[in-house]
């Protein structure tokens, strides 16, 4: 199949046409539990479709997803949940669970539940180890920056062992937890056309982290092509997926503003 496309198809037998291990690196939002209407009232096989991905994808290359939980009568979903105990059941490592941190809509006073503040990001990988992973880019500033250190550190049997003089280096890595101001922020109209959207930073701080310039980059469910078009910003490859004509349309356009393709 042809990269640097964006193709209507349903992505369970769009993906059948992509050689085995061909894939570095695979992000997405997918849509789930009826949050958001998808036209055509298609939903996705997530087990179906981490089989799929796992078959494409080269060894040490990465699948990530970026995914919620809907609620219905005060109850979770954990469709989340589902997807993550699947995928590493049908071969999938989880690398690491990220908290991708938002802010949530208030929500009137009379509901009684917590505004939710986040979505969550999966990152699995196939094989041994991961084949890419560039930090680099996600260093932010230490707190104690200059200070040095000394003391003791507990063991797990319960002793103790002598710290080492250490300086804290004036940066270091994001933990966990990544927030980014919503996608309605960064003021692209054409892209907020489309109902459900994650930050182009995000897809970007993924696609550097965990891919190489020159590598093909996969979004099956892409959506308003925000994967695709950081993918091509960056020196990568790339290929969307989308089952419906008019979020193809946007995306395509999307990259044709701002990259020049398409």
């Amino acid at each position: 199949m042809a990269e640097n496309k964006i193709i209507q198809d349903d992505c369970l037998e769009a993906l059948k046409k992509i050689s085995a291990e061909s894939v570095d690196l695979t992000v997405f939002s997918p849509p789930y539990d009826g949050i958001r209407d998808y036209k055509k009232n298609w939903s996705f096989d997530f087990l179906a479709l981490g089989c799929e991905l796992f078959r494409v994808t080269k060894d040490g290359g990465a699948a990530i997803v970026v995914i919620g939980d809907g609620t219905k009568d005060f109850a979770k979903s954990l469709t989340s949940f589902r997807l993550a105990v699947g995928w590493a059941d049908s071969g999938w490592r989880l690398f690491e669970t990220v908290i991708y941190k938002r802010d949530g809509n208030p929500g009137a006073w009379w509901q009684r539940r917590f505004r939710v503040d986040h979505e969550y990001i999966f990152i699995f990988f196939k094989g041994k180890k991961p084949k890419s992973f560039h930090k680099e880019h996600l260093m932010i500033p230490s707190k104690h920056a200059g200070k040095t250190y000394s003391g003791t550190d507990r063991l797990t049997n319960g002793g103790f062992k002598l710290i080492e003089k250490k300086t804290v280096n004036p940066l270091k890595c994001r933990g966990t937890v990544w927030q980014y101001a919503a996608s309605n922020t960064e003021g692209n109209r054409l892209k907020l056309k489309h109902p459900a959207t994650y930050p182009d930073k995000l897809a970007e701080d993924l696609i550097l982290c965990f891919s190489e310039a020159g590598d093909f980059i996969l979004d099956p469910m892409c959506g308003s092509g925000t994967t695709c078009v950081m993918a091509k910003q960056n020196g990568r490859n790339y290929l969307g997926i989308e089952v419906s004509a008019e979020y193809c349309e946007i995306a395509r356009e999307r990259l044709k503003k701002e990259t020049g393709r398409e």
